[in-house]
């Protein structure tokens, strides 16, 4: 599942190239009798409104929460797009790569481009907030602090993991109402940064390593950021092309290699933790 970095990289993008446009055209294949997407595109009397209120609206700004996307348009209306496990936003002549294939959205602008969503499992979710209360609504309202606002701070990442004392610091790492954006790819980097296991519990977390593990989630985020994103599976960004992070894990999809870490001796393992899979050190995360 795309996490904080692929979605900030593709609200970069985004922002690059869609604003000021007007939407022209929507178009969907999916169509499902679900009632848990009863408010989604794949619902087909909902995308019938969803269509309606969207036409001839024009692209204002756009801003990413969590693992959200929110394109916020003209008449005070946001699409929110979550990308879920394998899906991606492309836009305009973007590379044909077999993981592009599975085109189930597309909006098409005054500009003749368009805007594709390919998501191979079509589990992504396109919905329609008005943009005053978007942050209210139950798709948004649970989520923990961005980890790169001026707000979160080493107590507030205190305070918040706290709320789950018995949990293991990777499980509660990956908690979107505790932190927004970390999964399971970057629990993994954070924890081998910071030399902690990942089935410490909370409680048992000392100060100095509390700072460790805030200094390592500002430090790791933005190093996938920075590589656009991380694409050892379904991930592109809106060119359609792949990030370079998965390049450079220190710890994750790395079973049976040696650790990384200047001096470490140890090897990297994996491990089920709460049906989740942990890749970690055996010698330095302790």
């Amino acid at each position: 599942m795309p996490e904080l970095p692929e979605v900030e990289t593709t609200t970069i993008g985004l922002r690059k190239t869609i604003i000021s446009l007007k939407i022209k055209d929507i178009w969907t294949d999916l169509a499902t009798k679900d009632k848990r997407q009863s408010e989604a595109i794949s619902n087909p009397a909902y995308f019938k409104i969803f269509r309606k209120e969207v036409l001839n609206k024009k692209i204002i700004s756009i801003e990413r929460r969590a693992k959200n996307i929110l394109i916020n348009l003209s008449g005070d209306k946001t699409i929110l797009v979550h990308m879920k496990m394998t899906g991606h936003l492309m836009y305009g002549e973007y590379k044909k790569d077999p993981i592009n294939r599975f085109i189930h959205f597309t909006i098409t602008f005054n500009n003749k481009e368009k805007l594709y969503f390919s998501d191979a499992r079509k589990f992504g979710k396109i919905t329609l907030l008005d943009t005053k209360t978007a942050h209210d609504t139950k798709h948004l309202n649970n989520i923990g602090p961005e980890p790169f606002k001026k707000q979160f701070t080493l107590e507030k990442l205190k305070e918040r993991l706290n709320k789950k004392p018995n949990g293991k610091i990777k499980t509660v790492l990956m908690g979107q109402s505790i932190i927004a954006g970390i999964g399971n790819i970057y629990s993994d980097e954070i924890l081998w940064r910071a030399g902690i296991h990942p089935e410490r519990k909370v409680l048992k977390i000392k100060e100095k390593e509390f700072k460790l593990i805030f200094k390592a989630i500002k430090e790791t985020l933005k190093k996938g950021i920075d590589f656009g994103g991380d694409s050892m599976s379904d991930y592109r960004n809106i060119n359609g092309l792949p990030g370079k992070f998965q390049l450079h894990h220190e710890a994750y999809r790395r079973t049976g290699e040696k650790c990384r870490k200047k001096g470490c001796k140890g090897i990297i393992l994996r491990k089920i933790i709460n049906g989740r899979s942990a890749h970690f050190c055996s010698m330095h995360q302790k």
